[in-house]
């Protein structure tokens, strides 16, 4: 039979009182993770419907961002600023940007690189991004290196009637762009991804309320319905408090976990059914036998 902590006090299964279990306790506790008799059970394959995927260094090198993405639209920003300044379509993006830059090239310009250098993830740098990365793309220039696992995760969990969706901080454009041009065979993964979201339509990642913007997507689904998966402790414990399920994600080249955190020892390390089985064991042992 398992039991249930919570506060100190533990319940087993019928909700009745257990004296709680000698040994070490967690060094802070799963913020937002409810685990009392009200509650189900710690999620177990069956017990997610929507699939919430972030993008770098979950389902892609963290390096595609910086060494290629980024590269790639200060090397073409000129061009457009040059040739494309008065059109309609970059007129859309430049009157996002703050009105002390939005009508000087050289401004415009030398804004834009010194976001990009301090990697502020401004939502109108986001959505320029995107344009930028566009043709490169359809080009073929650019091609989206996911992990080997990752395709067949996502089409496995699509087969299995889950619903994905994507939450970066990169603009949606960017996100649907990203998807239909993977590096997997076939490359168009958008088929399978059911809603996006970024900083505009839901929030800050690392803020619980967007979470629970992305909730409100899918009122008629309980919040533990829904799986997170994120390389950035900091928004896993984000979606936790909202309600939310989530696990972190290690990948090669990601920045190492917190050592002293009890969520580190749930990461994924690869996509795949039977990694999330162990992750979710788990989180059960943690939650306490």
């Amino acid at each position: 039979m398992h039991q249930i902590c919570r506060g100190g006090n533990c319940l087993d299964e019928s909700g009745r009182a257990r004296l709680p279990r000698l040994g070490k306790p967690m060094q802070r506790p799963l913020i937002g993770l409810q685990l009392d008799a009200q509650m189900p059970s710690p999620m177990s394959i069956a017990s997610f419907d929507v699939l919430l995927l972030d993008i770098e260094g979950t389902v892609c090198p963290v390096s595609f961002v910086h060494d290629i993405l980024f590269p790639f639209a200060l090397d073409v920003l000129p061009g457009h600023l040059q040739h494309q300044w008065d059109s309609p379509d970059l007129a859309s993006y430049r009157q996002a940007f703050p009105e002390s830059v939005r009508d000087d090239r050289d401004a415009f310009e030398s804004h834009v690189r010194q976001l990009m250098a301090q990697d502020i993830k401004a939502p109108y740098l986001k959505a320029l991004q995107g344009f930028l990365w566009q043709q490169g793309y359809q080009t073929g220039q650019l091609e989206a290196p996911v992990y080997p696992d990752v395709a067949p995760f996502v089409k496995s969990a699509h087969a299995a009637g889950k619903t994905i969706m994507i939450y970066s901080s990169g603009s949606v454009s960017a996100q649907k762009l990203f998807f239909s041009h993977t590096s997997a065979d076939p490359s168009d993964l958008s088929p399978h991804i059911s809603e996006w979201f970024d900083t505009v339509n839901a929030g800050p990642k690392t803020e619980p309320a967007s979470y629970r913007a992305i909730l409100a997507s899918r009122p008629h689904l309980q919040p533990s319905r829904w799986l997170f998966l994120s390389d950035n402790i900091l928004e896993v414990r984000a979606a936790l408090t909202s309600g939310m399920r989530s696990l972190p994600v290690v990948r090669p080249g990601n920045a190492a976990l917190p050592s002293d955190d009890p969520l580190t020892t749930l990461a994924l390390r690869e996509f795949s059914l039977e990694a999330l089985e162990t992750s979710v064991a788990a989180l059960r042992d943690m939650a306490g036998p």
